[in-house]
């Protein structure tokens, strides 16, 4: 009836009307959902419960080796889902911190979850295991043998022995600590008193760790005998010895600096960030804090006694790249050949970590020379390096991760950071407390700068790689959803990394909580 009432309109405008919302309602419709489709659990997947229990162990324990030693937060998700879902568990979330990996296989809503949690009782850098991990993984992906093989076969890579022998790892940690003090032009004498300090700081550091002193404490023990070293050159030196020469005891310091820098997971927390697992990124970087702190501590201790007793070690004025650059690349190299030697790496990646470590070196040198300032050109330096790295590290069979982090190993800024604390330690006026915190903020920008340089051109190259392959990248936490649905045959699976062989279909992987 109140429609009776109004008053009406020619036939043709009603019509007209009408037919043009409905035009337009054609022409503003999406042709797909506004958002990626969203997982939902649909059928029971078939598989018994005896078995998705043994298949989560066995993709639970790879999560754990690969976390325990040094792969990021991204993969060891991947690393679950591309398992669990070879064996047919298609609705499997993953929750992945520093300390702990959750699995929880959703079996629907009339049956009880398997949910299992491990925690990560240690670290170490062996990427040797990495790399026969993820081989391991790839090869399960594309043939799924019986659990129980798998299991055997798991067992016998993280069980099998290091490549090297510890005595020619400590001799890399020497040979570490020389090139960094040859790097910032320390003369014979300190080079070969700094791969003796190192060669010793390496052995003792191996010590406490069998030992379970906490980390924090071994640092602290780390940096302190190489400054001790440096203070009884200076003993040395005013009681009236003067065979080696007129020399800077200040860059044995700084070598060992660098040694102990080289252990911390800059590398990780700048890939976890990227990847949108802050949490785990979070506690990466809370530990290189602490762990420098340990350092900070040990230097300190014994520069204050020093200061006390009346022998200040004296901070050498010299300033990295000089016209011999050559040396300097030399250095690099010999730098990153022995990090990589010192995490177990693979002969191909060992060999690859010294070319990348020269080339970045190289970058260095040119971007400082162009004058885009210190931090700007070591970002620049990683940036390429964690660039190529992951672009070839598919073709030629190696691991990035250990490539990139054995490469940037030389742009630690490890005769800063001492520089830094021996002006707190030396000056304990009001101004040399000021000069001393400016220095050792720029040394950790540089350290932000590498770890966001390395990661970023990590990231980039995954892209490009993802591309390629027609895999669209993973997205970060808090990334917005594309508006359009994945084009036909285009992959959101997660893929491993280094690899790129494995694809984990259209299982579901959550981020940190």
């Amino acid at each position: 009836m109140a429609r009776s009432d109004r008053p009406t309109r020619p036939t043709s405008s009603r019509m007209a009307r009408p037919s043009l919302r409905a035009s337009t309602r054609r022409v503003m419709r999406p042709d797909g959902p506004p958002t990626d489709e969203i997982p939902l659990w649909t059928a029971p997947d078939g598989v018994e419960r005896k078995t998705a229990q043994a298949v989560i162990d066995l993709a639970m324990r790879a999560g754990v080796a690969m976390l325990s030693t040094g792969a990021a937060a991204a993969d060891v998700t991947a690393t679950v889902l591309v398992l669990t879902k070879a064996y047919g568990l298609a609705s499997v979330h993953v929750d992945v911190t520093y300390t702990s990996v959750t699995v929880s296989y959703h079996r629907g809503p009339d049956a009880d979850p398997v949910t299992v949690m491990r925690i990560v009782r240690f670290r170490v850098q062996d990427y040797t295991r990495l790399e026969r991990l993820r081989a391991l993984i790839i090869d399960l992906s594309r043939d799924p043998v019986d659990v129980a093989e798998a299991r055997v076969r798991f067992d016998a890579v993280v069980t099998a022995p290091h490549p090297y022998r510890r005595w020619l790892v400590t001799v890399a940690g020497g040979a570490l600590a020389a090139a960094a003090a040859g790097l910032v032009g320390a003369g014979p004498f300190i080079i070969l008193l700094s791969f003796v300090t190192a060669a010793v700081v390496e052995r003792i550091l191996a010590w406490l760790t069998g030992a379970g002193i906490a980390s924090f404490f071994a640092q602290c023990v780390g940096s302190a005998i190489p400054t001790i070293v440096a203070t009884l050159v200076v003993v040395a030196q005013s009681a009236g010895v003067t065979f080696f020469g007129d020399v800077s005891p200040s860059l044995v310091v700084a070598s060992g600096i660098v040694l102990l820098l080289s252990g911390l997971s800059i590398v990780g927390a700048g890939e976890d960030a990227l990847e949108g697992y802050y949490v785990t990124a979070g506690a990466r970087a809370f530990e290189v804090v602490v762990l420098s702190l340990g350092i900070a501590v040990g230097i300190s201790v014994v520069l204050a006694v020093g200061q006390r007793l009346g022998y200040p070690i004296a901070i050498s004025p010299y300033t990295l790249l000089s016209d011999n650059v050559l040396i300097q690349v030399v250095c690099a190299v010999v730098i990153s050949v022995a990090f990589a030697v010192i995490s177990y790496a693979t002969g191909r990646a060992v060999a690859i970590a010294g070319v990348a470590g020269g080339l970045g070196w190289v970058v260095l040198a040119v971007a400082e020379r162009g004058e885009l300032g210190s931090i700007a050109a070591s970002a620049t330096a990683a940036l390429f390096i964690g660039f190529a790295s992951r672009l070839v590290a598919r073709r030629l069979a190696f691991s990035s991760l250990a490539v990139t982090t054995a490469a940037i190993v030389p742009l630690l800024p490890g005769r800063m950071a001492y520089q830094g604390i021996s002006e707190i330690v030396t000056q304990p006026s009001g101004a040399g407390f000021s000069t001393g915190i400016a220095t050792l903020t720029q040394a950790f920008g540089l350290g932000l700068g590498l770890a966001a340089g390395v990661s970023l051109g990590n990231y980039l190259a995954g892209l490009l790689v993802g591309k390629r392959q027609g895999v669209r990248p993973r997205l970060a936490t808090g990334a917005t959803l594309p508006t359009d649905p994945a084009p036909t045959g285009a992959s959101t699976a997660p893929v491993l990394s280094d690899t790129g062989g494995a694809r984990a279909g259209t299982g579901e992987g959550s981020r940190d909580a």
